[in-house]
């Protein structure tokens, strides 16, 4: 599974990354970034999954 961010849309809400700390990180402003790259590991896509549905931004967007 990858994960896009559109970073128009993100609001800095912060949701992503309390859900799946190992995917998701806020930068020095707030605003989500990718750890390790936009391919999620295998043991982190269902905490990858509900902090997408957990966007009130709809900011992230998955694809397999």
């Amino acid at each position: 599974m990858q994960v896009q961010i559109d970073r128009t849309a993100c609001q800095a809400y912060g949701n992503c990354a309390d859900e799946a700390p190992a995917v998701f990180r806020l930068d020095d402003l707030g605003y989500v970034q990718l750890v390790g790259g936009d391919e999620v590991p295998a043991d982190q896509e269902p905490a990858a999954r509900a902090a997408i549905l957990s966007c009130p931004a709809r900011a992230l967007h998955a694809t397999e």
